[in-house]
C-alpha cells in the first residue's frame, strides 16, 4: 500500500540522503512529493519550494532532511500538512517539533527512512 510521503529538504544532488530517499521511495512504489529550497527535479518530480508552503493533500508521512535549526520557520507548514507521522532522520532530531506534532495527534519517530525501507518496516 502506497503511503504518500513528503520529503522535506529534497535535493537533486545524488550525494544527499534526501535524494537516496526519493530514489528508494520511488522504486518501492511509494508516492512521494519532494519539497525543499533547491530548484530542480528528483526522479521526474519537481521539487516544490517550501518557502511557498505548497499544498499537498492526503499526506501519510513527512520524512525530514532539514536540520533542527532550520525547522522552526516551517513548523506551521509542516503541521498544516496533517501527516499521520513525521520521521526525524539522523541529524534532524527536534524535541520541540515532536511535542507540537504529538499535541496534534501526529506520530513521530526518530528513525532512518532508508533503513526503514530496506528492512520492510516503512
Amino acid at each position: 500500500m502506497s503511503k504518500k510521503t513528503v520529503i522535506i529538504g529534497a535535493n537533486k544532488n545524488p550525494s544527499r540522503y534526501s535524494y537516496f530517499a526519493a530514489d528508494r521511495l520511488t522504486n518501492s512504489g511509494q508516492e512521494n512529493v519532494p519539497v525543499g529550497i533547491k530548484k530542480g527535479e528528483v526522479f521526474g518530480e519537481e521539487i516544490l519550494d517550501i518557502r511557498e508552503s505548497p499544498k499537498v493533500e492526503d499526506v501519510d508521512t513527512i520524512t525530514l532532511y532539514l536540520g533542527a535549526r532550520h525547522q522552526p520557520e516551517y513548523y506551521d507548514y509542516l503541521l498544516s500538512l496533517n501527516p499521520k507521522r513525521i520521521i526525524f532522520n539522523p541529524g534532524t532530531e527536534n524535541s520541540e517539533l515532536v511535542k507540537l506534532a504529538n499535541e496534534k495527534g501526529i506520530e513521530t519517530e526518530y528513525a532512518c527512512t532508508l533503513v526503514m525501507l530496506g528492512s520492510g518496516v516503512y
